[in-house]
């Protein structure tokens, strides 16, 4: 699932929670929780990319390493 869709979903879910509650939100206020939670998403995939990335780099290094004492 993309990520604007998945936090379009769990938006829709909140809004039905606060109508069930017998409450109500602006548009607006909807609209900004869609794009906080998909800048959260979007947060935590970069830092799983960096971890991966680090981890990619240190394993290049250990490949330059064996490399270079290859017969």
């Amino acid at each position: 699932m993309h990520k604007t869709q998945h936090a379009q979903k769990i938006t829709d879910r909140f809004r039905e929670l606060v109508s069930q509650a017998g409450d109500s939100l602006p548009d607006e206020h909807y609209e900004e929780l869609c794009l906080l939670i998909e800048a959260g998403i979007n947060t935590a995939l970069v830092e799983r990319l960096e971890k991966m990335a680090d981890k990619l780099q240190k394993f290049a290094h250990e490949v330059r390493n064996e490399a270079e004492y290859f017969d």
